[in-house]
């Protein structure tokens, strides 16, 4: 089984990476080896000048297109890499 930092029972807001140039925005979970993605959104257009990371720590600009679409499941070793995504001074996700 791949080692992953994708908590099995907590939610936990991320950008996931996947296969095939996919991004996704969302709260993710774990179960077995498919990673469920709630709330999700492709990230069609980044909008920033620093990459991916801009968006965990800063959220999303005025460039940045998401296009929601519910509930997102993948197999485990679709995942090329996770970023957790920062919290605001209120609790709630920068995206």
């Amino acid at each position: 089984m791949l080692a992953t930092t994708v908590p099995s029972t907590n939610s936990l807001r991320q950008i996931v990476v996947l296969q095939r140039g996919w991004i996704v925005v969302g709260d993710v979970t774990q179960s077995g080896n498919t990673i469920i993605i709630n709330n999700a959104s492709v990230i069609r257009r980044w909008g920033t000048t620093n990459g991916l990371g801009q968006l965990a720590l800063g959220g999303a600009t005025k460039d940045t297109i998401l296009d929601p679409c519910g509930t997102v499941k993948a197999h485990e070793l679709a995942i090329v890499m996770t970023i957790d995504v920062q919290m605001n001074s209120k609790g709630l996700p920068m995206i």
